[in-house]
């Protein structure tokens, strides 16, 4: 064999193994998240779609991992997550909406060597101590206080958050914020804690904002987790005859709370931006496990954004393309 030969098939093999290693290192990502026939996730999913071109490009794959039901949130979300670990991912895109239920999970999956961003639900103390490398969202206690401050400063005095996803962390901290926003402002406010069965049922809503009115003729302002959850607050405020009398918010929205807020039937929402979430966090992602980029910026928030009637023709804007 001559010196020219074996060289020619040294560097074969070594262009080989790079091509190897090249291709271990293209991004596979795994998004757990909500159901695609809920309005918020279907903004959630158009994010990972979007950014799935990008990440194809550089020959990497984006699978989404949806939940069933709400029913056993925390669980379930866990669950997802060892299936993704099984799958052979090298990424993991997760909202860390019960931490008792699923820290377990994501550290396993960090510790095995997955790279994670938290997004949607959680915090960066949160991702630091998972060993997670960023969270992409909104800071729901910061969200809260806004909305909470924001009624106050348009007078209302005591405020009802719905919570129909008691014990998850990112709703708690929500109605915990808005709380302490409205009392900052002078006024007050308590939660509403409903089973989490009552998530997407609209006449279970409406019947205990009903009741709980008719019972506390105090309350002025109801605020809900959810967009569908405030088109079902919207007709127990209005079985109970308060439409006059009591205002109603939300944390994100649908076309029927933009509806509202332009007819002036609600007073605002709270944005968190979802499609930039999963836009951003698939991205980051994918760029980190590819090409070994990292962002300074920790962590990257999408929210709070108020829309009110100030700005709702250009949110309505962004609604028509899919993305608000």
């Amino acid at each position: 064999m001559t010196k020219l030969t074996t060289m020619t098939r040294a560097l074969a093999t070594t262009v080989a193994v790079c091509l190897t290693a090249s291709v271990a290192l293209a991004a596979d990502i795994a998004v757990v998240g909500g159901k695609t026939d809920d309005a918020f996730w279907t903004k959630i999913k158009k994010g990972v779609d979007d950014s799935r071109f990008v990440v194809e490009a550089n020959g990497g794959k984006v699978t989404y991992l949806q939940l069933q039901t709400y029913d056993n949130l925390g669980p379930d979300a866990a669950g997802l997550v060892r299936t993704a670990v099984s799958q052979g991912v090298s990424g993991i895109v997760i909202p860390n909406w019960v931490p008792e239920a699923e820290d377990e999970a994501i550290k396993a999956a960090v510790e095995s060597g997955i790279k994670v961003i938290l997004m949607n639900a959680g915090s960066l103390e949160k991702a630091k101590e998972l060993g997670a490398i960023n969270y992409v969202g909104s800071d729901e206690y910061i969200a809260g206080v806004a909305g909470g401050e924001y009624f106050g400063k348009n007078g209302q005095k005591n405020v009802l958050c719905v919570n129909t996803l008691p014990g998850s962390a990112n709703q708690e901290a929500r109605c915990k914020g808005v709380i302490d926003g409205v009392t900052k402002t002078g006024g007050a406010g308590k939660q509403l804690p409903l089973p989490a069965t009552s998530f997407g049922d609209p006449t279970a809503i409406a019947e205990a904002v009903k009741a709980t009115l008719s019972q506390d003729g105090t309350i002025d302002s109801v605020i809900t987790i959810a967009a569908g959850d405030a088109d079902a607050a919207a007709s127990g405020i209005q079985q109970a005859g308060k439409v006059e009398t009591v205002k109603l918010g939300s944390f994100d929205f649908n076309e029927a709370s933009l509806d509202r807020i332009k007819n002036g039937a609600q007073l605002f929402a709270i944005d968190q931006q979802p499609y930039l979430q999963s836009l951003l966090a698939v991205s980051l992602l994918a760029s980190h496990i590819d090409f070994g980029t990292d962002l300074p910026v920790r962590p990257v928030l999408t929210g709070p954004g108020i829309v009110d009637a100030s700005n709702i023709e250009s949110t309505l804007a962004g609604v028509s393309k899919g993305a608000r």
